[in-house]
Formats: structure tokens, C-alpha cells, sequence
């Protein structure tokens, strides 16, 4: 295998990564990352080197109105073979955001493993299909390259089962309506890589907070997902960009029952019209709401801030304690007012954060009194994506249990009846 190429599909763009690992066995070298997305009335291509330089930047006109996914693919790999100096294309790894209960870790594609994609799209009906899609096309464009399906449900599958359960009638919960989590592939690097920066307390209790557009936190001991803030669906737990996070499921009900929203419109509105968006009326991006000096986008970040350390709070006391508190993600990563109120909010804990070091975005932004460790960690899920299907590929076949199941199969459509 030469070329590993990361796809992430979704509704109106395509995020890809490619990595060489032919130069340097068993290491992964970035050729580039970048997007190929809708960008108002026209098509983006960006791609960018692993020092943040363009190396490409490019437009062109929508076709009939909609961002076509098959025209994007292929601008990407019109980019792809101009810029693998020769190496083959060895196989190609696929964030899927929903394994469901079958899937706890990295599979190849095959005709049954798509079947049981296909029966989880009313589960992630906003990323699924997309992710799907992108596996259809290349079986397709390319019907003998290895394919790996890499889930952002899989990490959080060693969670207790006291963790995933809701309080509903078993034959609910049995059908598949329980706690699944996501952002997996995020935490999944961010727990390989925290050794290397805390030492024995990688082995601890751990929260990592993923906050970007879509957010969410993880309680990690030893390095597993013991606690998640996003349950059933990626709308839970935090509130988001633009979804809204943790909800009375009452709320629903009134909007269907009293203003006669009907289920579309619901989603749209959970999934689109939420979230900081919402709360401000103004914008889904935090660096504009922090510049910000309307009392609604005031609001907006107080009301993001709450949520995070009260859910911090939440896993610490799942976890049993904590020993360090993880930043990453888009918003983890860039914004320091973020980082410092989130900490002073957690100094019942025993955080106490030195804020130059938070300033200066060094890695590690505690006081030398803090009880607690502070990290700021950039994340890199397609390098994950990559690493398991670089190993993936590369495994000998194993008959027909090579994409095995971890418990017997149950239909997403038992899991979503009324």
C-alpha cells in the first residue's frame, strides 16, 4: 500500500485527507488535507500541506443549484493523482458516524457490512446517507480498492452498560434506543496521544472536551470512554453550533403537539436553527459571537460555558474524580476565553489555570498549584482514520467473519418505532 486517502462525506461538502506510507514504512506522511464544499453560489476546493500552506485553491459554479457529490469526488481525485508523485492508491478509509450496536471497531466494506450501514440511517439521518454515498461511488469508481468503515461510535463502546441505558421498556431499549455517543475518532487519537503529555495521569481520570461546531465531552479512565455527554443522536449533551444540546423531551412533544410543527421541521430545528445560532439569532461561530458585544451573544457564550462545566461536573462524578481536563477541537484548540472560564468554573474540582500559558496556547495551561492537569491538544481524525486503515488493509482476509458483528444483528427500524 502506498496512498491512504480519509474520506468524511457530508451533506454539502467533503473533507479528505491523503497520506503517503510508502516512503517510510509503517509511517504516515501527509500529502495534503483540505475540503471540497459549497461555498455560497459555488463550489471550494482547498487543500493544505501539514505546515498549513495552500497548496491548492480553486472554484466553479454549482451544477444546477445543489452540490453535486459525485463531481466533487472527482475534483478531488483529479487533485489526488496530480500530487501522489506516482504512488498507487492503496486503500481508502471512511469516517461513518453511526456503527449502532454491531460495530466496535474499524471494518472492511463488503456487500453486508453497507447492508447494516444502510438499516442505521434513521439513527444519523443527516450524516449517514453522505458517509454511505462516498462508499457506493468508489466501489464504483474503483470496485477492487480496499474500503475501511472507521466509526465515531466505536470508542465508546467499552462504556458500562449503566452508562448507555435509557429508562425506557426493554423492548424499546433492546431494539437499539440506548446511549451510543460519538466524536470517537476525535477521543480515540486524543487517548493514543496523551502519554506522551501527562505521563502516568493518561492512565487516570480524564475528561476531554471536543468543542467545535458539534461538541461534546468523554470520561476516559485508562484511556476508554467510560461517560459521554451525547447519548441516542448527535443533538445531546452540549449546546452546539447549531443544534441545541441537551432537551427536555417534552419540548418536542409541544412543538408538535401545540405548534404543529411536524417531524421535519422538528429536525430542522433542533439540528439547524438551535444552538449558539439560535440563542444569539447572530452566528454559529464563536469567534464572532466573542467579538460580539450584543447582550444576545453575551448570552449565547455564557449559556455555552454553563453547559461545559456542569457536564464536566457530571462525568467527574461518574469518573469517581478527575485528574486532567483535555481542550480540543476547533474551539478548544483557538479560543483562550473559552478555555479560562470553562476552568474557573471547574475550581471546585481543583483547577486552577496559569493564564499565560492559556494565552500563549501552550500544551500545558495549569498553575503549578492546580490539583488538576490542563491541556490544550490539537486532535487529528483523519490520522486515526488513516492508522486503522492502514493496519485494516494491509490484514490477511479472514473468511467471512472479517467484519463481524459484536452482538446480533437488530434492525434501526425496531430501534426508532413509536
Amino acid at each position: 500500500m502506498s496512498v491512504v486517502l480519509v474520506l468524511n462525506a457530508g451533506s454539502s461538502s467533503i473533507k479528505f485527507a491523503a497520506f503517503d506510507r510508502a516512503t517510510t514504512p509503517r509511517v504516515l506522511k501527509l500529502i495534503g488535507r483540505g475540503h471540497v464544499k459549497q461555498s455560497g453560489a459555488e463550489v471550494e476546493m482547498l487543500v493544505r500541506n501539514a505546515d498549513g500552506a495552500v497548496l491548492e485553491r480553486s472554484h466553479c459554479g454549482l451544477a444546477n443549484g445543489a452540490f453535486d457529490h459525485d463531481k466533487g469526488m472527482a475534483h478531488m481525485f483529479t487533485w489526488l493523482d496530480e500530487h501522489r508523485g506516482g504512488l498507487e492508491l492503496g486503500a481508502v478509509g471512511h469516517r461513518v458516524v453511526h456503527g449502532g450496536q454491531w460495530y466496535s471497531a474499524p471494518v472492511l466494506v463488503t456487500d453486508e457490512v453497507l447492508d447494516d450501514l444502510e438499516t442505521l440511517v434513521p439513527l444519523a439521518p443527516l450524516h449517514q446517507p453522505h458517509n454511505i454515498k462516498a462508499i457506493r461511488f468508489l466501489r464504483e469508481y474503483i470496485p477492487t480498492l480496499p474500503q475501511v468503515a472507521c466509526f465515531d461510535t466505536a470508542f465508546h463502546t467499552t462504556q458500562p452498560e449503566v452508562a448507555q441505558a435509557y429508562a425506557l421498556p426493554r423492548d424499546i431499549t433492546e431494539g437499539g434506543v440506548r446511549r451510543y455517543g460519538f466524536h470517537g475518532l476525535s477521543y480515540e487519537y486524543i487517548a493514543s496521544q496523551l502519554p506522551r503529555v501527562l505521563g502516568d495521569r493518561a492512565h487516570g481520570k480524564v475528561v476531554v472536551a471536543h468543542l467545535g461546531s458539534g461538541a461534546s465531552l468523554c470520561g476516559m479512565i485508562a484511556g476508554r470512554s467510560v461517560a459521554s455527554t451525547m447519548g441516542f443522536s448527535a443533538l445531546d449533551g452540549l449546546v452546539m453550533g447549531t443544534r441545541c444540546g441537551t432537551l427536555d423531551p417534552g419540548v418536542v412533544l409541544y412543538l408538535m403537539q401545540s405548534l404543529n410543527l411536524t417531524p421535519a421541521e422538528v429536525s430542522n430545528l433542533l439540528y439547524n436553527r438551535s444552538g449558539l445560532l439560535g440563542v444569539s439569532g447572530i452566528s454559529n461561530d464563536m469567534q464572532v459571537l466573542l467579538a460580539s458585544t450584543d447582550p444576545r451573544a453575551v448570552q449565547a457564550v455564557d449559556l455555552f460555558v454553563h453547559r461545559i462545566v456542569c457536564e464536566i461536573g457530571s462525568l467527574a462524578a461518574a469518573m469517581g474524580g478527575l485528574d486532567a481536563l483535555v481542550f480540543t477541537a476547533g474551539i478548544g484548540e483557538h479560543a483562550a476565553i473559552i478555555r479560562s472560564r470553562v476552568a474557573r468554573g471547574c475550581e471546585w474540582l481543583g483547577a486552577t489555570i496559569d493564564e499565560e500559558s492559556n494565552t500563549m496556547r501552550r500544551e500545558l495551561i495549569h498553575a503549578p498549584s492546580s490539583r488538576i492537569q490542563l491541556v490544550v491538544m490539537a486532535t487529528d481524525e483523519e490520522k486515526m482514520i488513516a492508522t486503522h486503515t492502514s493496519r485494516r488493509a494491509c490484514r490477511a482476509p479472514e473468511g467471512p467473519v472479517a467484519h463481524a458483528r459484536s452482538t446480533p444483528a437488530i434492525t434501526a427500524t425496531a430501534a426508532v418505532r413509536p
